[in-house]
């Protein structure tokens, strides 16, 4: 095992920030152009979700994560390839009084062998699967994922050889994690990614955080973040109490008080505060070696 922290990017997310910052990617060309800048800074692991190229809303299709996947690995820069899994979980419901049917705007659930169709095409090395269900944010939307879901799309993803990070928003997601670990249906070594301060989950306190990391089994590898101005306090956070980190324009759009960041500023900043503290930063060769990452593609 290498000693140090290894830094993952999560370079555009799937929330309404496109309107907010004109530094968000939104085409594959944008967004493997931040991938690979955000490596150069000094991330080990970029996080992936696509955008529809006209619109900027969150998207699934294949297509779109297979441009980004061939312009990453064509451009000669190494980094660890996690694509997400958590589209096609969206429920809105209709509204108070008339729940269902779903509002069609918004919601889009798909089975689960198309919830991993993208990560069968592309072949990440790390590919995410969000270990529960909440109401995330606020109105009628639920993001839903079911036991036998969860269950169905692991199989799937370990049966292709891809290593799974599970996400954790809460600590009965960590206890479902559990059980999947034990039933054997998410192999070791397991990858964790501890989600701080996303409503309506765990809240970014440091008692809540203390209780999430210390549910972590022993022998298991996690990350943390959190949201906006306390991403990069989380840098600090994460890493002192033994994780890695995450930054990145998915969960933080600023370096500082009115002053928008890049990806790779963000990453920057975390190496800068990693090496104030002196904490090797781990390239991707040594996460591939601590994890037993398969290259594929």
């Amino acid at each position: 095992m290498h000693d140090g922290v290894f830094i993952t990017c999560a370079v555009t997310g799937a929330g309404y920030t496109t309107n907010k910052s004109d530094k968000v990617p939104v085409t594959p060309a944008e967004i493997a152009a931040d991938c690979v800048d955000a490596a150069k800074a000094g991330a080990a692991v970029v996080h992936v979700h696509v955008r529809d190229p006209e619109t900027g809303l969150p998207a699934r299709g294949v297509d779109l994560y297979q441009e980004v996947a061939d312009r990453v690995r064509s451009s000669g820069t190494d980094v660890v390839l996690n694509l997400t899994a958590g589209m096609g979980g969206d429920l809105v419901l209709g509204n108070v009084e008339q729940p269902l049917p779903p509002a069609g705007d918004g919601t889009d659930m798909a089975g689960a062998t198309e919830r991993v169709e993208h990560v069968r095409k592309v072949m990440p090395e790390i590919c995410t699967l969000d270990c529960g269900s909440m109401n995330f944010g606020e109105g009628d939307y639920v993001m839903t994922n079911t036991p036998a879901m969860l269950e169905a799309m692991a199989a799937q993803m370990t049966e292709l050889g891809v290593r799974i990070e599970i996400e954790a928003f809460d600590t009965g997601h960590l206890a479902h994690a559990r059980h999947l670990v034990d039933k054997g249906v998410i192999p070791e070594p397991v990858l964790i990614q501890l989600c701080m301060g996303v409503p309506w989950g765990a809240p970014d306190d440091l008692n809540t955080f203390l209780a999430m990391r210390n549910n972590v089994p022993d022998g298991w590898t996690f990350s943390a973040f959190s949201l906006g101005r306390n991403q990069l306090r989380y840098v600090s956070l994460a890493a002192l109490a033994g994780g890695n980190v995450r930054v990145g324009l998915e969960d933080n759009l600023y370096l500082g008080p009115g002053q928008l960041a890049t990806n790779a500023q963000l990453v920057e900043r975390a190496v800068e505060i990693l090496r104030a503290q002196n904490y090797a930063v781990l390239t991707p060769a040594q996460v591939r070696d601590n994890l037993q990452l398969t290259a594929h593609g």
